[in-house]
């Protein structure tokens, strides 16, 4: 019998404080960095059997954005994201992270925009029926913000996958051989669950580490986790996209 999603959020429509876009990030120095160098307010919080973790918000040229800083992996990014939606009402996300190249060459010293994401992991084959690869829908929005910016950039296929260093060769050969540039841990999912409730996701990436055959190389993971930047570019993508 063919299986049908049952399963909808119900969200009430008196939120205390009530945003249209957040903003996720995964890295805890450029969520500091946020809490620092705007007046924020606390919103709203996810709650979880291991710990509160609070949702924020500052007034951008006019504009309430929130703000959180996502636990990685595709199942809790994804999870967060719904729990975003339910206490706060955003239903626009503007999603940057780091991710692994699988393409040296080509992704040196530039953003990435996914425009595809092969599905190594559990959480969207419960949220979108199954296939190799999910669309990343707004792909061709974040490129006309980078192309007016002149920012550099690359444009491609992703893999998420959720098995922390088991991307083997095989594996690696495979996906390379697809196309795919990067590596992340959650964009597949993310991707998915937005799809399923109607939300808006614009993501990009930067690569720090490099997976090739053979080789592992991590020099540029720390600046490519926690590049302040890609807090900036977001703001850009926001008030070019009016979002």
């Amino acid at each position: 019998m063919e299986s049908k999603f049952i399963r909808s959020i119900n969200c009430k429509d008196d939120f205390q404080f009530k945003v249209e876009v957040c903003l996720i990030t995964y890295s805890k120095e450029i969520y500091d960095a946020i809490l620092r160098e705007n007046k924020c307010e606390k919103i709203s919080e996810i709650n979880a059997s291991n710990g509160v973790f609070p949702i924020y918000q500052f007034i951008y040229k006019g504009k309430a954005v929130a703000f959180y800083l996502s636990a990685i992996g595709s199942m809790l990014a994804s999870q967060y994201c719904m729990i975003c939606y339910w206490v706060t009402g955003a239903t626009k996300f503007v999603m940057f992270g780091s991710a692994a190249s699988l393409d040296n060459e080509r992704t040196f010293n530039k953003f990435i925009i996914p425009t595809h994401s092969y599905r190594d992991e559990g959480m969207s084959y419960h949220y979108a029926p199954p296939s190799d690869y999910i669309k990343v829908k707004n792909a061709n929005k974040v490129t006309e913000v980078f192309n007016k910016l002149a920012l550099p950039f690359i444009e491609g296929k992703v893999w998420t996958t959720d098995a922390v260093l088991r991307e083997t060769n095989l594996q690696y050969n495979k996906r390379k051989k697809e196309g795919c540039i990067a590596v992340d841990m959650e964009l597949a999912g993310v991707q998915a669950v937005c799809d399923f409730h109607g939300f808006e996701l614009f993501s990009f990436l930067v690569t720090g580490d490099v997976l090739s055959e053979g080789t592992y190389n991590v020099d540029g993971l720390k600046e490519a986790n926690h590049n302040i930047n890609k807090f900036h570019v977001a703001m850009n993508i926001i008030e070019e996209l009016n979002l």
